[in-house]
This record gives C-alpha cells, sequence and structure tokens, in this order.
C-alpha cells in the first residue's frame, strides 16, 4: 500500500473563539478517493479550507511528508494541492479558454497545451464553449470549468467541495465518473459531498462529521453498510 499523501493528526479549525473542527485525523493515498460526509454545518467546508490554508489549522498537516502548517496557499498550490470551491470561483467576464490558463499560474502562466487537450477530453463541452465567457455557462459547465482549471496546475492531490451541488443527475454522474477516472490515474482526492449514496460508492475510504468531529471512518463500504448511517444520511430502502 502507498504511503499517504496528505495526512492529519489531531486537527482542529477556529473561527476566532469559536472551535469548527475539533482534533480530526485522516490520511489519503494516491489513486484513492477519500470521502467526508456529514449535515449543513458539520464543519466539512471549514476542514477543506484549513488544509488548503485559507484558515489557520493547529495539530499536524503534513503533505507528501512535508509539514503544510506555515505553507503559504500559493506554495501549497505549487506542491501539488488544489481546491475546488463549492462557489467554484471562476472569473465570469473571461472566457472559458481564460480560465483554464489562469490554472497554470504557478507554472509561470503558460498552460501547455497537452494540458488542455488532457481537459478538453475529458470535458468535451469546454473544447466547444473555449471562447464563452464563463458568466453565460450552465452550472453543469461552470463546475466542469472549475474542476478542468484545477487540473491545469497538474494536482498530486484535488479537493472538491460539494461538487454535485445543484447538479441535474446525468452531469452528477459525468462529474463522478471524471473524479474516478482521475483516481484511477494515481491522483488523490478528497472528497465533500452531502449527496452520501454518491460518494460513499465512489470512495474507497470515509468518514462522518458531526459538529465538527469525525463520528466515524473507515472503508466506504464498511461505513455504507452501517444502520445508523444508512438512517440518518442514505434513507431506509
Amino acid at each position: 500500500m502507498s504511503e499517504p499523501i496528505l495526512t492529519l493528526q489531531n486537527a482542529s479549525v477556529s473561527y476566532g473563539a469559536v472551535e469548527a473542527v475539533h482534533g480530526v485525523s485522516l490520511s489519503v493515498r494516491p489513486g484513492e478517493i477519500f470521502t467526508v460526509i456529514g449535515a449543513n454545518g458539520a464543519g466539512k467546508t471549514t476542514l477543506l479550507n484549513a488544509i488548503m490554508g485559507l484558515l489557520p489549522l493547529r495539530g499536524t498537516a503534513t503533505f507528501q511528508g512535508r509539514a503544510i502548517n506555515d505553507l503559504s496557499i500559493e506554495q501549497r498550490v505549487a506542491a501539488g494541492m488544489a481546491l475546488v470551491a463549492e462557489s467554484r470561483e471562476l472569473f465570469g467576464a473571461m472566457s472559458v479558454l481564460d480560465n483554464l490558463r489562469l490554472g497554470a499560474w504557478t507554472r509561470r502562466g503558460h498552460a501547455d497545451g497537452d494540458d488542455l487537450e488532457a481537459v478538453f477530453a475529458r470535458f468535451p463541452r469546454l473544447k466547444e464553449r473555449r471562447d464563452q465567457r464563463a458568466d453565460t455557462m450552465s452550472g453543469g459547465e461552470r463546475q466542469m470549468l472549475a474542476i478542468g482549471r484545477a487540473l491545469m496546475s497538474r494536482p498530486k492531490l484535488l479537493m472538491l467541495d460539494e461538487p454535485s451541488l445543484g447538479l441535474a443527475p446525468r452531469i452528477v454522474s459525468d462529474i463522478f465518473k471524471v473524479i474516478d477516472t482521475l483516481r484511477l490515474q494515481g491522483t488523490a482526492v478528497l472528497l465533500i459531498e452531502q449527496n452520501a449514496r454518491a460518494a460513499l460508492a465512489a470512495a474507497q475510504h470515509a468518514a462522518v462529521m458531526e459538529l465538527g468531529n469525525f463520528t466515524s471512518q473507515g472503508p466506504a463500504a464498511v461505513i455504507a453498510a452501517d444502520p445508523g448511517i444508512i438512517s440518518s444520511y442514505l434513507g431506509l430502502h
């Protein structure tokens, strides 16, 4: 089994005096999807933001064996980390192509043609709309663009915050197929997702987050078969 690319040990995150994440630990390996499921307000997005450096994180956080607590966001991206936020954070007045090129800024802003073609191969619709403004696209297209832009940085760890939010089932299926392809090619994926059924079906490992704590953690298939998880997150059949 490969060594973890991302490790958190006893990680906590606070907003001022309010602690939103309480001493959680996890490991994510290359070629693996690790999903964190839980209700709104559980602390999932806060955890991702802290890993990316948007919030201070207490505890031990290592990426490829290197402590990252004191690294800037730019240094984390350069090291191989990428975050696709729930809000997608696209540049609406810019074209699809220019948004993608910005994703390669860690390589001095020069998008390699092979990287662009790889993104277009994963998302043919982006190639069709390469000159279209991002703010004129559908929700599904914007999500494709946000993921494509993240891939332009050649991440070793791709973090996704609610990639299925507000999307039609067919688009969700397409997005998850791309995520699984990335996994098979060796990318580590840390997935935050309210669609627990889809997330657990895609993932190899999972954690359940409630009120800032991990209440369960283990193989995704085991988590998905837990009667309490089925009742709380998957619905009864």
